[in-house]
Protein backbone atom coordinates (compact mmCIF):
# COMPACT_ATOMS: atom_id res chain seq x y z
CA UNK A 1 0.00 0.00 0.00
CA UNK A 2 1.35 3.39 -1.02
CA UNK A 3 -0.24 6.43 0.57
CA UNK A 4 0.88 10.03 0.41
CA UNK A 5 1.47 11.67 3.80
CA UNK A 6 -1.78 13.62 3.44
CA UNK A 7 -3.73 10.47 2.52
CA UNK A 8 -2.29 8.62 5.48
CA UNK A 9 -3.12 11.40 7.92
CA UNK A 10 -6.66 11.95 6.63
CA UNK A 11 -7.77 8.33 6.12
CA UNK A 12 -6.49 6.69 9.31
CA UNK A 13 -9.88 6.12 10.87
CA UNK A 14 -11.05 4.22 13.93
CA UNK A 15 -11.92 0.78 12.57
CA UNK A 16 -14.38 -1.22 14.64
CA UNK A 17 -16.92 -3.17 12.60
CA UNK A 18 -14.48 -3.89 9.78
CA UNK A 19 -11.68 -5.48 11.81
CA UNK A 20 -10.96 -8.98 10.51
CA UNK A 21 -11.37 -11.15 13.61
CA UNK A 22 -10.20 -14.35 11.92
CA UNK A 23 -6.98 -13.40 10.14
CA UNK A 24 -3.86 -13.59 12.36
CA UNK A 25 -1.57 -10.56 12.52
CA UNK A 26 2.15 -11.46 12.43
CA UNK A 27 4.15 -10.21 15.39
CA UNK A 28 6.82 -9.08 12.94
CA UNK A 29 4.35 -6.61 11.44
CA UNK A 30 3.38 -5.27 14.86
CA UNK A 31 7.08 -4.83 15.67
CA UNK A 32 7.52 -2.77 12.49
CA UNK A 33 4.73 -0.45 13.61
CA UNK A 34 6.25 -0.14 17.07
CA UNK A 35 9.68 0.68 15.66
CA UNK A 36 8.00 3.60 13.88
CA UNK A 37 6.18 4.59 17.09
CA UNK A 38 9.46 4.84 18.99
CA UNK A 39 10.50 7.73 16.76
CA UNK A 40 7.78 9.96 18.24
CA UNK A 41 8.70 12.84 20.58
CA UNK A 42 9.27 12.15 24.25
CA UNK A 43 9.61 14.81 26.94
CA UNK A 44 13.30 15.40 27.76
CA UNK A 45 13.95 12.33 25.60
CA UNK A 46 13.18 10.16 28.64
CA UNK A 47 11.44 7.46 26.57
CA UNK A 48 9.70 6.03 29.63
CA UNK A 49 7.09 4.31 27.50
CA UNK A 50 6.37 0.59 27.42
CA UNK A 51 4.32 -1.35 24.89
CA UNK A 52 2.25 -4.35 25.89
CA UNK A 53 1.20 -6.46 22.91
CA UNK A 54 -1.45 -9.05 23.71
CA UNK A 55 -2.04 -11.90 21.25
CA UNK A 56 -2.73 -14.69 23.75
CA UNK A 57 -6.35 -15.82 23.30
CA UNK A 58 -7.14 -16.13 27.00
CA UNK A 59 -5.69 -12.74 27.88
CA UNK A 60 -7.48 -11.10 24.97
CA UNK A 61 -10.75 -12.64 26.10
CA UNK A 62 -10.23 -11.46 29.67
CA UNK A 63 -9.45 -7.89 28.59
CA UNK A 64 -12.33 -8.07 26.14
CA UNK A 65 -14.74 -8.89 28.95
CA UNK A 66 -13.57 -5.86 30.94
CA UNK A 67 -13.96 -3.73 27.84
CA UNK A 68 -17.46 -5.11 27.23
CA UNK A 69 -18.48 -4.12 30.74
CA UNK A 70 -17.00 -0.65 30.28
CA UNK A 71 -18.81 -0.18 26.98
CA UNK A 72 -22.07 -1.33 28.53
CA UNK A 73 -21.82 1.42 31.13
CA UNK A 74 -20.68 3.99 28.59
CA UNK A 75 -23.60 3.35 26.25
CA UNK A 76 -26.02 4.05 29.09
CA UNK A 77 -24.40 7.41 29.86
CA UNK A 78 -25.64 10.74 28.57
CA UNK A 79 -22.28 11.35 26.91
CA UNK A 80 -22.33 8.23 24.74
CA UNK A 81 -21.44 9.02 21.13
CA UNK A 82 -24.77 7.83 19.73
CA UNK A 83 -26.72 10.26 21.92
CA UNK A 84 -24.80 13.38 21.00
CA UNK A 85 -26.22 15.96 18.54
CA UNK A 86 -29.43 13.93 18.34
CA UNK A 87 -31.39 16.93 17.00
CA UNK A 88 -28.80 17.86 14.39
CA UNK A 89 -29.88 16.39 11.02
CA UNK A 90 -26.29 16.41 9.74
CA UNK A 91 -24.37 15.19 12.78
CA UNK A 92 -27.01 13.04 14.46
CA UNK A 93 -26.90 10.12 11.98
CA UNK A 94 -23.09 10.11 12.04
CA UNK A 95 -23.09 9.95 15.83
CA UNK A 96 -25.56 7.08 15.82
CA UNK A 97 -23.32 5.13 13.45
CA UNK A 98 -20.37 5.76 15.75
CA UNK A 99 -22.43 4.56 18.69
CA UNK A 100 -23.39 1.38 16.85
CA UNK A 101 -19.76 0.66 16.00
CA UNK A 102 -18.70 1.24 19.61
CA UNK A 103 -21.33 -1.27 20.74
CA UNK A 104 -20.06 -3.78 18.18
CA UNK A 105 -16.47 -3.43 19.32
CA UNK A 106 -17.65 -3.86 22.88
CA UNK A 107 -18.87 -7.33 21.97
CA UNK A 108 -15.89 -8.31 19.83
CA UNK A 109 -12.82 -6.72 21.45
CA UNK A 110 -11.76 -10.03 23.01
CA UNK A 111 -11.62 -11.64 19.57
CA UNK A 112 -9.42 -9.00 17.89
CA UNK A 113 -6.11 -10.73 16.97
CA UNK A 114 -3.83 -8.15 18.63
CA UNK A 115 -4.46 -5.70 21.45
CA UNK A 116 -1.74 -3.09 21.89
CA UNK A 117 -1.62 -1.12 25.13
CA UNK A 118 0.91 1.74 25.27
CA UNK A 119 1.98 2.43 28.85
CA UNK A 120 4.22 4.91 30.62
CA UNK A 121 6.18 5.03 33.84
CA UNK A 122 4.24 7.33 36.17
CA UNK A 123 5.05 6.74 39.80
CA UNK A 124 3.59 10.10 40.81
CA UNK A 125 0.70 11.86 39.14
CA UNK A 126 -0.22 15.49 39.68
CA UNK A 127 -2.49 17.91 37.88
CA UNK A 128 0.52 19.96 36.82
CA UNK A 129 2.31 17.04 35.17
CA UNK A 130 -0.55 15.46 33.21
CA UNK A 131 0.03 17.23 29.89
CA UNK A 132 3.75 16.50 29.88
CA UNK A 133 3.25 12.91 30.97
CA UNK A 134 0.70 11.90 28.36
CA UNK A 135 2.33 14.10 25.76
CA UNK A 136 5.28 11.73 26.00
CA UNK A 137 3.14 8.71 25.13
CA UNK A 138 0.08 9.55 23.06
CA UNK A 139 1.92 10.90 19.97
CA UNK A 140 3.77 7.57 19.81
CA UNK A 141 0.48 5.68 20.07
CA UNK A 142 -0.87 7.68 17.13
CA UNK A 143 2.31 6.98 15.16
CA UNK A 144 1.69 3.27 15.79
CA UNK A 145 -1.79 3.62 14.31
CA UNK A 146 -0.48 5.49 11.27
CA UNK A 147 2.18 2.84 10.69
CA UNK A 148 -0.47 0.15 10.99
CA UNK A 149 -2.68 1.87 8.43
CA UNK A 150 0.25 2.10 6.01
CA UNK A 151 0.70 -1.67 6.34
CA UNK A 152 -2.91 -2.63 5.72
CA UNK A 153 -3.93 -2.91 9.37
CA UNK A 154 -6.93 -1.29 11.01
CA UNK A 155 -6.91 0.16 14.51
CA UNK A 156 -9.17 2.07 16.87
CA UNK A 157 -8.39 4.52 19.64
CA UNK A 158 -10.22 3.73 22.86
CA UNK A 159 -9.69 4.39 26.55
CA UNK A 160 -12.90 2.89 27.93
CA UNK A 161 -11.02 -0.06 29.42
CA UNK A 162 -9.36 2.37 31.82
CA UNK A 163 -12.49 2.13 33.94
CA UNK A 164 -10.93 -1.21 34.81
CA UNK A 165 -7.28 -0.21 34.60
CA UNK A 166 -6.34 -2.03 37.82
CA UNK A 167 -8.00 -5.26 36.69
CA UNK A 168 -6.33 -5.00 33.27
CA UNK A 169 -2.96 -4.43 34.95
CA UNK A 170 -3.48 -7.58 36.99
CA UNK A 171 -4.23 -9.62 33.86
CA UNK A 172 -1.02 -8.34 32.27
CA UNK A 173 1.16 -8.42 35.36
CA UNK A 174 2.06 -4.74 35.09
CA UNK A 175 4.40 -3.43 37.81
CA UNK A 176 3.33 -0.68 40.16
CA UNK A 177 3.86 2.76 38.65
CA UNK A 178 3.09 1.67 35.09
CA UNK A 179 0.02 3.46 33.74
CA UNK A 180 -1.93 2.55 30.64
CA UNK A 181 -2.67 5.28 28.11
CA UNK A 182 -4.90 3.72 25.48
CA UNK A 183 -6.10 0.37 24.15
CA UNK A 184 -5.53 -0.13 20.41
CA UNK A 185 -7.19 -3.17 18.81
CA UNK A 186 -5.16 -4.13 15.76
CA UNK A 187 -6.24 -6.34 12.88
CA UNK A 188 -6.41 -6.57 9.12
CA UNK A 189 -9.52 -4.81 7.86
CA UNK A 190 -12.14 -5.58 5.27
CA UNK A 191 -12.88 -3.24 2.37
CA UNK A 192 -10.88 -0.33 1.06
CA UNK A 193 -13.22 2.64 1.45
CA UNK A 194 -11.41 4.96 3.82
CA UNK A 195 -12.17 8.65 3.36
CA UNK A 196 -11.48 11.85 5.28
CA UNK A 197 -14.08 12.38 7.99
CA UNK A 198 -16.47 15.31 8.10
CA UNK A 199 -15.17 17.77 10.66
CA UNK A 200 -16.22 21.13 12.08
CA UNK A 201 -15.02 23.85 9.67
CA UNK A 202 -11.57 25.15 10.52
CA UNK A 203 -12.71 28.75 10.86
CA UNK A 204 -15.07 27.77 13.66
CA UNK A 205 -12.20 26.56 15.83
CA UNK A 206 -9.26 28.67 14.60
CA UNK A 207 -8.00 31.53 16.79
CA UNK A 208 -5.08 33.65 15.58
CA UNK A 209 -3.14 35.61 18.22
CA UNK A 210 -6.15 35.77 20.55
CA UNK A 211 -9.46 33.99 21.15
Amino acid sequence: MTLTPDELLTTTRSVRKRLDLERPVPMELVRECLEIALQAPSGSNRQTWHWVVVNDADQRAAIGELYRRAVEGYLKSAGAAGKLFADDPARGPVQRRVGDSVAYLGETMGRVPVLTIPCIEARRLSAESQAGLWGSLLPAAWSYMLAARARGLGTAWTTLHLRYEKETAEILGLPAGIRQGVLIPTAYYTGETFHPATRVPLDEVLHVNAW
